[in-house]
This record gives structure tokens, sequence and C-alpha cells, in this order.
């Protein structure tokens, strides 16, 4: 699985949509979930290699350069945005988390290309910013996204993303084990800065990914208990981020001060970690 791969297998409408559905619904907190029982972390190589493969399809077919474009002119004219192209610009943005979460899973080096990682990282600044009502960030990451977006720097990303070297199934297994021991080091905490606290959605919110893409490649049991039980941990650290995050634009509360985790979500965390076979 080192060798370069360009020729990526493609995948149905139908399994486009359950992908989508999936991600649609990764931060719903389901009253009752449970993990499963054991937890497994085979994945054969094969499976790794069509997982990439369906979510950098998943980008591919699902966002348009110039209708995301369009919508960035827009707002940076402040002419803002409809419900529909809020909806859209979400959805886009959803695209691009989930093939950058993708590449840090599969790749071999299990990081993110540096520009792929950034346009990521600025469409979410520029969606807290027209969230909040604060021009200064829209213009700020409007400019960046002129050039993110650009045709040229597009087709370059595009096929940096296409060519992504995978890593084998043990290597694959070996960085899900780390992310993991890093969440239960981390689920120690009693308090947590902004940061530290968004650290660990991070690791949730990846691993929500890993599953979401497996159970929407065939019908899973396991990869299906496992997405929602991590789409519940994903749902609240999510609503509490989002509080946060309002808190700083607005001047109410600094976004660093810390804090301990809510108790529902300390308890699904420490379930988590004490059930993963480490």
């Amino acid at each position: 699985m080192n060798t370069m791969m360009t020729e990526w297998p493609k995948f149905s409408p139908e399994t486009l949509g359950r992908l989508f559905d999936a991600v649609d619904v990764d931060d719903i907190v389901d009253a009752h979930t449970c993990l499963p029982d054991p937890i497994v972390l085979a994945v054969p190589e094969d499976a790794i290699r069509r997982c990439y493969a369906l979510c950098l399809q998943f980008w591919d077919d699902g966002v348009s350069r110039e209708e995301l474009v369009h919508l960035v002119e827009k707002l940076m004219r402040n002419e803002g945005l409809s419900a529909d192209e809020r909806l859209q610009y979400k959805h886009s943005r959803a695209r691009y988390k989930h093939l950058r979460f993708a590449q840090r899973l599969y790749s071999r080096n299990h990081r993110s290309s540096y520009l792929f990682d950034l346009t990521t990282r600025v469409l979410g600044h520029m969606q807290d910013g027209f969230r909040g009502g604060k021009r200064g960030t829209i213009v700020r990451q409007g400019w960046k996204l002129r050039v993110l977006l650009s045709k040229p720097v597009w087709n370059f990303v595009r096929r940096g993303m296409v060519e992504t070297r995978l890593d084998t199934e043990a290597g694959v297994i070996a960085f899900q084990k780390a992310e993991m021991s890093r969440l239960k080091k981390a689920v120690n905490r009693t308090i947590f800065a902004g940061d530290q606290f968004h650290a660990v959605r991070k690791i949730v919110s990846m691993q929500v990914s890993y599953y979401d893409t497996l159970r929407s490649l065939a019908p899973n049991e396991h990869a299906y208990c496992m997405s929602r039980f991590l789409a519940a941990i994903n749902g609240l650290m999510g609503s509490r981020h989002d509080e946060m995050v309002a808190e700083s634009l607005s001047g109410r509360r600094r976004y660093n001060t810390p804090a301990p985790l809510a108790k529902e979500t300390r308890s699904r965390l420490e379930t988590l970690v004490a059930r993963y076979p480490l």
C-alpha cells in the first residue's frame, strides 16, 4: 500500500447518499446509544483503500469550487446568505472536514496536506464570522479564501489529494490506538482550556468520521454503533464549543478560560476510553 494510487474505486449515488446522511447527523445526540462489545479494530487494507476513495469522491463530487467562491464573494460584499446558501456552505465545509480526517486516518504520514488543512480551517473561521456577524473576520478570511479557492491552487490541492499514499492495516490501527491513548490521558484532566477542549473534540470527530465511512460502504452493526456513540459525544462537545466561540467573539468570556467538562460528556468519554482496546 506504499505505492502511489491515482485510480480510485468509484461509488454509487446510494453509497454517497448513505455517507451524506451519516455525516449530516454526526453531531446529533441519541438518547440511547451503546458501544459494541468487543470493539474490533481490524480493517483490511482493501477496506482502507475503499474508505479513502469514498471520502475523496464525497468531496470531489460534492464541492463546487465556483459555487463556494460565489458564496464567499457574496459574504465579502456584505450581502449575507440565504438559509439554503448557509446550508450549502455548511455541507461544503463538512465534506472538507471529512476528507481532511480521511487523510489523517489512512495516509502513510497521518497528516493532512498543508493547503487542504488550511482551507478547511479558514472555511471554519469564515463560518464563525458570519454566524457571529463579525464583519472584520468575514473580510479577513474572505481574502484568504479567494487565494485558496483560486483555480490554480484548487487544481494543485486536488492533485495532492488524489495522489495520497495510504498506510497499511497495522499502521492505521497503531495510529488509532495512539489517538485513543491521547484521549485517555486527556480525560484525566479536571478542567480544560479552550484549546485543550478542542483537541479532545478533534480526536472524537475523527473517530466519528471513520465509522461514518465504514458504515456507509456496507451495512455494519459494529460501525453503526460506534458511529452513533461517538456522534453523541461529538454533538455534546460541538454544542459547547459553539457556545465558547460565541462567548469569545462577543467578549463575554475568553476562549481559553479553563472549565470542567459537562457531566454527560465526561461520562461518555470515560466509557469510551475504558472499553477501547489499547
